[in-house]
């Protein structure tokens, strides 16, 4: 059952050094206040997993968190290019960074897969590409009933999901709103899970085919209002365009970046 923490409690607790994370959110509901206690608190050699990789593990890679990434798309949206991310890549700084790439689909299949239980994905998607090439997670198998030639990945089960939604009731079931992208299947696959939040409320207003994660399957749950700013949540406030266009500055020089993470992240801290 889900227990309600602090931010920082919750992230001393649940994340370790050397876990595989995913902090999940698409478009919406980026935990960005969970990334950057993540940062405050010095985690290393994680392995990080995300759809789509941008500002916030940008940040997270940049402080040195991260020894891996796995992504199936990383950068600014409709900006350019992950400065710290190809820092780390191309020039090991501030330490060397391995990457593995999927695409969207086969990585919604993975969480899918990680969700139900089950050891591996199976999909057409990767049939004719030359992903396989560099990617040693992708295998290709026999269908047993049409002998059709399919692809395989390993499910995506990590030892810690964060995702970041509106609300969540007093007996820790949290509701998503706006657009869902695979933040219920990251919970379900996840050993141990942290949710932030706009608010805990009585009643979370669900209405019929809400998406409402149970509270049984939340590990943590954490009250953060404007959890996901500069990204934005349905219902509470915008996205900050703004800023995303100010981080591809910020982020393309390694002082620059240093300093606003001193005065952004480390100095402003979590109550």
């Amino acid at each position: 059952m889900a227990e309600f923490l602090s931010l920082q409690e919750a992230v001393s607790r649940h994340i370790s050094n050397g876990d595989t994370v995913c902090l999940e959110g698409f478009t919406h509901l980026i935990p960005f206040a969970a990334g950057h206690e993540v940062i405050r608190q010095g985690k290393r050699d994680l392995t990080l997993i995300r759809m789509t990789p941008d500002l916030v593990y940008d940040q997270m890679i940049g402080a040195g968190c991260a020894k891996k990434l796995i992504f199936s798309w990383g950068g600014n949206p409709g900006v350019g290019s992950l400065h710290r991310l190809r820092d780390a890549v191309e020039k090991s700084w501030p330490n060397k960074l391995e990457i593995l790439e999927h695409s969207h689909a086969a990585m919604a299949c993975a969480y899918e897969a990680g969700a139900a239980g089950l050891p591996l994905a199976v999909m057409r998607g990767y049939i004719g590409s030359d992903l396989p090439k560099v990617n040693d997670q992708i295998k290709f198998i026999e269908c047993p009933f049409t002998g059709e030639r399919l692809a395989a990945v390993p499910a995506i089960r990590p030892d810690v999901g964060v995702i970041h939604a509106q609300r969540a009731d007093h007996k820790g079931n949290v509701l998503v709103e706006g657009i869902i992208g695979i933040q219920k299947e990251v919970v379900l696959a996840a050993k141990r899970s942290i949710v932030t939040v706009e608010e805990i409320v009585d009643d979370l207003g669900a209405g019929v085919n809400a998406c409402v994660i149970p509270s049984w399957a939340i590990t943590a749950i954490v009250e953060a209002p404007g959890g996901a700013s500069p990204s934005y949540a349905l219902g509470y406030y915008d996205r900050d365009n703004a800023f995303y266009k100010e981080w591809d500055t910020i982020a393309r020089d390694r002082d620059t970046f240093t300093a606003w993470l001193n005065d952004n992240v480390f100095e402003k801290g979590v109550a």
